[in-house]
């Protein structure tokens, strides 16, 4: 018998030394990290807990029942601090108390064999209870994880809206749907009621996989158009396909096989018809659109125009796919014509040309943070039939529309339109959004002129190039808030219950901003806040930034110590120091010499998949991103041997020191993450949203993507937890009651219901998608299709070539 009885005291004395040391390296990690925490003035709850952790590690390798309820007095604060700290918000929840919820649980198990052994009764019952209450909450809250926790639900259902047959929609011939990017289909075969029995129709391989050997670029950003019953796609080399709307069959192949070391992608393309006349302005004063001289029956009536990643404008056979010899040189205008040095990848075409009557515009992106030399940012329009260039708008000119002598080039470092632009044939005018001058994150050289068109939406006469009207949103931006999007063109409801041509933009700082279309005006409330400044000598700093706090603020509130955030409390207490250690007052927290927090970062808040529109409703659709930044200006010796940051997107989103050529300075920036390689903040990470333009506020905002394709250290965690992620690419609105989404981290393609934010259907993609989903009418068959591109996520290394229509069975 006393074999036996010694043997489970032996077998306990081991579980109690293996427990004691998972609190004992809890306890010393909280102790020590706590410790700079409160030297920060951070949070004493590390510290506190620590050390009673600790002490009950103590007692547990002495084999004392007091260690269970040291412990369990450590959750009991525990759960209290987090209340404070938290609220009843779900995911800070779970990051401060699962794990230690899971450690009380082992404690309370070991507690009546403790009793036992001090000759104390086991008090079996009661911890046998506490276990069950504990193991049922555990497992509720992993159930809860499976759920969505939106942050604003304030959703009523919608009635449907019919589609009159007069109003139905025949193509997707732009970008953004229509020349104003409303990404809103006037189409009703689909609704939500009946997007449960969506189905794969057919499937394309463009034989374009977006693969690059150092991960550097490449990828499938593209959103098709469709004409009658042909849909037009590009590749990550810039080759053009057009298939069969109804069936995806291939009708013809152009093989550019164009190259850059690190923008290997096309996001999308742009379509004329010569056959058709052009839409002639209504506004008074409005210049008419250039005519066009084509003969009647000379080829290329239709065209696919198109931006290489080579810097060349192409214009292709819309019938047949080959080249249209009168446009330019066989095809082909040389976009580095008049830019000086604009070596790749300095300069590259990352947008769709924008058709404006009939002249095709462009803008271009210059690398980011490589040299205060680089090339200018420049906008031009070329004649849609000749390619011949018909105007300039050159913003390091105090006449931008000069035209420039023999020898002569576009003014260096200017600042840039890299994203979608919009027209609007009713004025005969073109929107620009404009990124900053060279480089991004010190303006010490920035000229009135760089001042005047940073960070603005510009509108210019799509006939003459003359400015319109220039409305920034940033002051010397020094964070890198280009405006990323193409600006969409709405008719905004005003209080007296009229309707007044609108611009509304999102930006990388989360804000949306409504403006006059005619003056560039704000329609809603902008206020000039006054914001901080940093130590960099000379720095053109602004006193004031603009807020446009009467549209609402998505993804941008400034963070606080128990905003941080970790899929446990320890890399929770990492990013706790790691936030105390920063310098950040907010929003516009300027980089300087020590490391300071930009947080939406440099990728946004919002980016270039744009917002989706209904104007049968009023509503917005916008996604975004919430991904922090740190930077700091690192003093550095002149560079050497060209040594400079090539431009390269694995420099520029995978961070690390990026030196900046002709400034005194490098700079050293990440992504705010945790030691487990996720975002420092709370959830969501990235949220879909309907905005109600009637009432400028947020009707619903649900997390949109789960980490099923991703996780810590890139593992994947085959787990469709909602926290909601990162988002590239657009989403589609339809008058189905209906909003899709793809550009996730996971792979699939999502519905909405329009209305209340319910997500009514999903589908598993091949691999991931950062394209804009399209839907349309085939002729041939009468079905509405919806269409998506899918050749990869940017975190996930699955690529494809896969272009996906679905539909209803009929």
């Amino acid at each position: 018998m006393s074999q036996m009885s010694a043997r489970p005291s032996k077998w306990l004395s081991l579980w109690c030394i293996v427990l004691g040391l998972v609190l004992l390296a809890t306890g010393l990690f909280f102790v020590i990290g706590g410790g700079k925490l409160v030297s920060l003035g951070g949070s004493w709850y590390f510290v506190i807990a620590g050390i009673f952790t600790v002490v009950s590690a103590i007692q547990f390798f002495r084999l004392k029942s007091s260690a269970v309820i040291i412990f369990a007095l450590v959750f009991i604060g525990s759960v209290i601090w987090a209340l404070q700290d938290a609220g009843i918000d779900f995911w800070p929840l779970v990051s401060r108390l699962m794990t230690l919820a899971g450690l009380l649980l082992l404690a309370i198990v070991t507690l009546p064999a403790l009793r036992k052994r001090e000759g104390k009764p086991s008090a079996a019952k009661p911890a046998g209870a506490i276990a069950v209450v504990l193991v049922i909450g555990l497992v509720a809250t992993l159930v809860q994880m499976f759920v969505p926790h939106p942050g604003v639900d304030n959703g009523q259902e919608l009635p449907l809206v019919p589609v009159a047959k007069d109003q139905q929609q025949k193509n997707w011939e732009n970008y953004g749907n229509t020349p104003g990017g409303s990404r809103f289909v006037a189409l009703d075969q689909i609704t939500r009621d009946n997007v449960k029995d969506l189905k794969v129709a057919w499937t394309f391989h463009t034989g374009d996989t977006p693969l690059s050997p150092d991960g550097n670029g490449a990828e499938d950003q593209q959103t098709p158009l469709q004409v009658g019953n042909t849909v037009f796609l590009c590749t990550p080399h810039n080759n053009v396909i057009a298939v069969a709307a109804d069936t995806g069959k291939q009708i013809w192949k152009a093989d550019i096989n164009a190259k850059s070391s690190v923008w290997m992608r096309c996001r999308g393309l742009a379509y004329f018809d010569a056959t058709q006349p052009l839409t002639q302005p209504g506004v008074p004063g409005s210049n008419p659109p250039a005519a066009i001289d084509l003969p009647a029956g000379a080829a290329c009536q239709r065209r696919i125009l198109m931006n290489t990643i080579d810097d060349r404008l192409i214009a292709l056979d819309a019938d047949n796919g080959k080249f249209c010899a009168d446009f330019g040189k066989n095809g082909s205008v040389d976009l580095r014509e008049g830019m000086g040095e604009a070596k790749d990848p300095s300069y590259v075409l990352t947008s769709a040309p924008t058709l404006a009557g009939s002249t095709v515009v462009v803008g271009g992106r210059v690398a980011d943070n490589v040299s205060t030399d680089m090339p200018g940012g420049v906008m031009r329009g070329f004649d849609v039939i000749t390619g011949k260039m018909r105007w300039a708008f050159d913003p390091g000119k105090d006449d931008p529309n000069a035209i420039l002598m023999p020898g002569e080039s576009f003014t260096r470092s200017t600042p840039n339109s890299w994203a979608p632009m919009s027209y609007d044939a009713n004025m005969n005018t073109v929107f620009i959004p404009m990124g900053s001058s060279s480089v991004d994150l010190w303006g010490v050289n920035r000229t009135k002129l760089d001042h005047k068109y940073g960070a603005s939406v510009l509108a210019v006469d799509a006939t003459t190039g003359k400015e319109k009207w220039v409305y920034q949103t940033v002051h010397n931006d020094l964070w890198d808030f280009d405006l990323p999007m193409q600006p969409s063109l709405i008719d905004f409801p005003m209080k007296d219950g009229s309707k007044k041509p609108a611009v509304v933009i999102g930006t990388k700082s989360g804000q949306i901003y409504v403006l006059d279309r005619e003056t560039g005006k704000p329609l809603t409330k902008v206020e000039e806040q006054p914001v901080p400044t940093s130590n960099i000598p000379n720095e053109q700093y602004s006193k004031t930034q603009p807020r446009s706090v009467g549209m609402p603020q998505i993804g941008n509130e400034t963070l606080h110590e128990s905003d941080m955030w970790g899929a446990t409390p320890f890399d929770q207490l990492a990013c706790r120091i790691s936030f105390k250690s920063m310098r950040y007052n907010g929003l516009y927290t300027p980089p300087g010499t020590d490391k300071s927090l930009s947080f939406p970062g440099s990728l946004g808040g919002m980016n270039w998949g744009s917002i989706s529109t209904d104007p049968n409703h009023n509503y917005l659709f916008v996604n975004d991103m919430r991904l922090g930044l740190w930077q700091q200006m690192v003093a550095a010796a002149p560079a050497k041997d060209g040594a400079v940051n090539s431009g390269g997107e694995a420099v520029n989103t995978g961070m690390g020191l990026v030196p900046m050529k002709g400034t005194p300075y490098a700079v050293n920036k990440n992504r705010f993450m945790s030691p487990l390689g996720i975002p420092c903040q709370k959830p969501p990470f990235g949220t879909l949203s309907a905005i109600d333009l009637n009432t400028q506020k947020i009707v619903w905002q649900v997390p949109v993507g789960t980490v099923q394709d991703t996780g810590p250290f890139g593992i994947k965690m085959h787990a469709q937890m909602p926290v909601g992620m990162p988002t590239l690419g657009g989403t589609l609105a339809t008058q189905g009651g209906l909003v899709f989404i793809a550009g996730t981290q996971d792979y699939y393609l999502r519905a909405f219901d329009t209305a209340t934010g319910k997500e009514v259907w999903k589908a598993r993609l091949p691999v991931g998608s950062q394209g804009g989903p399209i839907s349309y009418v085939s002729p041939e068959n009468g079905k509405q299709y919806i269409l998506i591109s899918a050749g990869g996520a940017r975190q996930s290394p699955d690529r494809g070539d896969y272009v996906i229509a679905f539909s209803l069975d009929k």
